[in-house]
């Protein structure tokens, strides 16, 4: 039987792992599933040495066999069709052809190496910048390659009179068993360099060392020369050539490794190659001794001012156009920096028509393609497809490009205008409100796709989405109210959390007689610490402690004991709550699952009321003396976290809200005590869009390649007489939420449908379900019937169940 393998989940990337019994090393009996560990866990140092570099691959696909019977081995360059769609890869032109390279760059990648058994990994002196551009090398590299006759020592010796060398040019080499047979140097560079004057400079230092000592040294390739001397080989310097990855695995009879030492045991009398156990426990014990490699020098590659003087960011778009043919500007001279902040839409009649979406930025127009033109409801992206910059001029142009020519067609502008940035990531991420002449002003975030050169096509690593965002407000914030002891003694068991209201800013009245707070997107739990032990309880009373362990930081924030009432949240890289990686680690029990993604999705706890400290009950206080007792018991560490509030500032906490696109905000009344497992109007939930907890009662399956999945699920809501149909939603789900729906909605599978008001079309190729899944939509509004209109799906809600689910409509 074919081995279906096991499917698991890196960095929220999903793989199936295979053959993982299978031996790949025979003289240790070491086994795929041994290498992908290894891989697992050397990561976090191996990474810094091979993110974006193009990874050339050795692959021993059946195992390196043995000394007499050597493994079949295959280097592999270009990516093949196999590949997952997200990992990150390059292309990289050559005389006759074009090859794509993967990025090393994260460890969901370096598992997927490890499952094709690409032991080793082949990189050069350079990386790829954040655009693509391929920057100059950051580090110089001499493989000291003993011939027959020599051996480690004396690669230790020639490595010693090297590094005499190169710290008189006032480089700091860093020494790396090779785990074949010699030593690699590495000294980090400023990037100032080509790769061809580094070869040259690498070239004349092996010439000296050869010079100074012909009895041991050689830097000629010729193997005849070689005999009992070591080869210093200059020549992976090349822009060309690679070498293999720091604490990369070798294809060797033993899984020995690619190694950085200390120059302490260079000099010992024992040295020898390190295998993969070794190399483990010496990184746990004492780190990577090659850090340095990757520590500050870097920052000389970034585009500064003074780098970008003497880079023509219009090379690309000269050479696609001649200035005696078309009416386009084409300057003969390269961009100068600017300070200005003008934009252009152009609509394009190529082709296709199109609309040119152009930002001044560094002296030129960045520039992309939009289809669909910008999008003009939030809802909705459109693709934008990064193209050449542009000159500047450009942003006047109007006219006809003749036939034959690129981009023949005519050119209108749609609309131009200034813009105020907010913010410019290289290649990732782009905010600005554009201020039109024709259209107004519109703030619109360019988010690139990662997209990776295969399913979009050659050039789909190019590949943005557009979004039209809401309009930004400064955030203001309030001091936070004084603090005031609590004298209340102890309930016996933890409370169940105080439940909102929905309402509206209007809602409010004496504004000063409120404070406000975030609402925050994530599990609500109720958080205990007895005798420094932390103990979460989810709304509905599950136990949540094991699932998340950063929490027991939570008894070495307060003095004594405590219970609180609290939000797990799960943040972004921008530190914004993201409900749905939160789910992603929710579903999480296996210990090891839990401990890697703690790393992968970091959470906080939001503890925003104290209801017990010491066995003194506080819910009889009022919100500011319990605010007061809180911000006295509490001290932020680690994954634990007090989030302000604003005092009679509606307008400032709306603002911040906004600013941190958040649900919404908490209104809570200050002189309100605190009322356990009830819904009350002392706190009002305030939402910048709608929202509506339900419950699932069927699905549908979806058309064309979806047809065997889920196309949309069914809605309903509790009611008195049972649950209400309240419509259907079929947008808002990721890829890996669709295949998680339908292997839950097969096991609850039921005859009949669970509502009795369905409307026919819904029903009619219906599958229906048990009601136990509980979900959140986001809507427009709802209906005259009673319906949900233009839901979209937020996500499952396992921290509520059916009983919990009432309609939320504003008081």
């Amino acid at each position: 039987m074919a081995d279906k393998g096991e499917m698991v989940e890196v960095d929220g990337h999903r793989l199936r792992l295979t053959n993982l019994d299978k031996v790949m090393y025979p003289a240790t009996g070491t086994t795929k599933r041994d290498v992908i560990d290894y891989y697992a866990r050397i990561a976090p140092v191996l990474l810094p040495h091979s993110t974006n570099r193009p990874a050339t691959r050795k692959r021993w696909v059946h195992g390196v066999g043995t000394a007499s019977k050597p493994g079949d081995m295959f280097f592999q360059k270009n990516l093949d069709d196999s590949t997952p769609g997200w990992v990150k890869r390059r292309e990289i032109e050559h005389k006759d052809h074009s090859n794509e390279y993967p990025l090393v760059n994260d460890l969901a990648t370096l598992t997927w190496l490890a499952q094709i058994a690409a032991l080793e990994i082949h990189v050069p002196q350079w990386q790829f910048g954040r655009t693509g551009v391929r920057h100059n090398p950051d580090r110089l590299v001499l493989d000291l390659d003993p011939g027959e006759g020599a051996g480690l020592a004396e690669c230790a010796e020639v490595a010693r009179l090297a590094r005499a060398i190169l710290t008189g040019m006032g480089l700091d080499p860093m020494p790396v068993t090779s785990g074949s047979k010699g030593i690699h140097l590495y000294a980090a560079l400023d990037g100032k360099q080509d790769s061809a004057a580094v070869s040259a400079v690498a070239h004349e230092l092996a010439r000296a060392l050869e010079a100074d000592h012909p009895d041991l040294v050689v830097s000629d390739m010729k193997k005849t020369l070689r005999d009992g001397k070591v080869l210093v080989d200059w020549s992976q310097n090349n822009g060309n050539k690679t070498t293999i990855t720091p604490y990369s695995l070798r294809g060797r009879e033993r899984p020995m490794v690619a190694a950085p030492r200390t120059w302490r045991e260079l000099a010992s009398k024992d040295l020898e190659h390190l295998d993969m156990e070794q190399v483990l426990a010496r990184v746990k014990r004492r780190g990577d001794p090659l850090a340095g490699l990757t520590a500050g020098h870097l920052g000389a590659l970034e585009p500064t001012e003074q780098r970008m003087a003497g880079f023509d960011r219009l090379e690309k778009y000269r050479s696609m156009r001649d200035g005696s043919k078309t009416p386009e500007p084409v300057p003969a001279d390269a961009a100068e920096p600017t300070d200005g902040q003008s934009f252009v839409i152009q609509e394009h009649h190529a082709r296709r028509l199109h609309y040119d979406f152009r930002l001044e930025h560094d002296g030129v127009l960045v520039s992309w393609a939009i289809p669909k033109n910008v999008p003009t409801d939030r809802k909705t992206n459109h693709l934008a497809v990064q193209t050449e910059d542009h000159p500047l001029e450009y942003g006047s142009f109007e006219g006809t490009i003749p036939k034959g020519e690129y981009g023949a067609g005519e050119v209108t502008i749609w609309d131009s205008g200034t813009y105020e940035l907010e913010k410019w990531r290289d290649g990732e991420e782009v905010i600005a409100t554009l201020h039109g002449e024709k259209h107004g002003s519109h703030r619109y975030a360019l988010i690139h796709t990662g997209g990776n050169g295969r399913a979009g096509g050659a050039h789909s690593s190019n590949n943005w989405l557009i979004h039209l965002m809401a309009d930004a407000d400064e955030p203001h914030h309030a001091p936070p109210p004084k603090k005031v002891p609590s004298k209340k003694r102890a309930t016996k068991a933890p409370p169940s959390p105080m439940l909102a209201t929905l309402g509206t800013a209007q809602t409010l009245r004496h504004e000063k007689d409120w404070a406000f707070e975030m609402k925050w997107d994530g599990y609500r739990a109720i958080a205990e610490v007895r005798d420094g032990t932390v103990r979460l309880l989810s709304r509905n009373g599950n136990d949540l402690t094991a699932a998340w362990p950063e929490f027991d930081e939570l008894a070495e924030a307060i003095d004594g004991d405590a219970i609180f009432d609290a939000e797990i949240v799960a943040l972004n890289k921008a530190g914004r709550p993201d409900f749905s990686r939160l789910q992603s680690r929710a579903k999480l029990t296996k210990k090891a699952e839990i401990t890697k993604a703690r790393e992968s999705t970091p959470a906080h706890l939001f503890v925003f009321d104290i209801l017990e400290r010491n066995g003194e009950s506080l819910v009889g206080e009022s919100y500011d003396e319990r605010r007061a007792a809180l911000l006295d018991a509490v001290t932020e560490r680690g994954a634990i976290r007090v989030p302000p509030a604003f005092e009679g500032d509606l307008d400032s906490a709306i603002a911040s809200s906004r600013e941190l696109k958040l649900e919404g905000v908490m209104a809570k009344r200050r002189d309100a005590v605190y009322r356990p497992g009830r819904r009350s109007d002392d706190w009002v939930k305030i939402k910048h869009h709608r929202s509506q907890e339900v419950v699932v009662v069927g699905w549908r399956p979806g058309a064309g390649n979806r047809s065997h999945r889920v196309g949309s699920l069914l809605l309903g809501i509790p009611e008195k007489d049972g649950l209400r149909y309240i419509g259907r939603v079929g947008t808002g789900f990721t890829e890996k939420e669709l295949d998680d729906l339908r292997g839950r909605l097969a096991r609850m599978q039921r005859a009949t449908s669970p509502v009795s008001d369905v409307p026919g079309a819904d029903a009619r190729d219906a599958h229906w379900v048990t009601p136990k899944l509980v979900g959140e939509v986001e809507f427009a509004e709802w209906t005259p019937t009673g319906r949900l209109r233009q839901a979209s799906w937020r996500g499952l809600r396992a921290d509520k169940t059916v009983a919990d689910v009432t309609l939320e409509t504003p008081s």
